[in-house]
């Protein structure tokens, strides 16, 4: 009586990693492995010529769309004076350069364009005293905000929105890339196992 069919060994290791060892003709290269090499080669084309389209074409979509909202931003938001109503806190290195960049919160009055007086809170330089004149940035309806981007902002945000686009481009070319090796690895597996099947039972049957 015939033993049952054991189970199917691992294949043998890859070749070793040698560059291109995928295009040179040898005994131990299977189709998949040629297959694998030409899929390679074509994302990394498609991911060469994709980039400088997609960072050009990202990067004026997203100049185009943060020079509208710094128009939009330009024509809702004003400068008013505004007088603290509390003392500003010390910065604790007074004149280093840290000090010239911090901004506090801090309790201001205000008088928007309907006339009406307001008092919030904004962010001030350190070490202000109380009635210290300031101007800050309020909206239209009299909420305090950012100021309007500026041409630097918008210059920094859209290649910001270019160099991440580009980034995806690579990474969707590594990612299909995988897939694909995935596939193909599976695909080598199963042929060894129907392969194993078909072999193994005359190694392994009873004289």
């Amino acid at each position: 009586m015939a033993r049952a069919t054991p189970p199917a060994q691992p294949p043998p290791e890859e070749p070793p990693r040698v560059l291109l060892w995928r295009w040179r003709r040898n005994p131990l290269r299977r189709p998949a492995d040629l297959a694998q090499a030409w899929i390679a080669l074509g994302l990394f084309l498609a991911v060469l010529a994709a980039t400088p389209a997609v960072m050009v074409l990202v990067g004026d979509a997203a100049h185009r769309h943060y020079q509208e909202t710094a128009r939009q931003q330009a024509a809702t938001r004003h400068q008013v004076p505004a007088v603290l109503v509390d003392d500003a806190p010390r910065h604790p290195e007074p004149g280093s350069d840290e000090a010239e960049k911090a901004l506090y919160p801090v309790t201001v009055r205000f008088t928007d364009r309907e006339g009406h007086l307001r008092t919030t809170k904004a962010d001030v330089r350190p070490a202000l005293p109380a009635g210290s004149a300031v101007h800050i940035w309020a909206s239209a309806t009299g909420e305090i905000t950012e100021p309007p981007l500026t041409a630097e902002q918008v210059r920094s945000r859209s290649l910001g929105c270019a160099v991440v686009a580009v980034l995806s481009v690579a990474l969707i070319g590594a990612a299909a890339y995988g897939y694909a090796a995935r596939r193909l690895e599976r695909h080598n597996l199963a042929r060894w196992d129907t392969a194993w099947a078909r072999t193994a039972p005359g190694w392994t049957a009873s004289p």
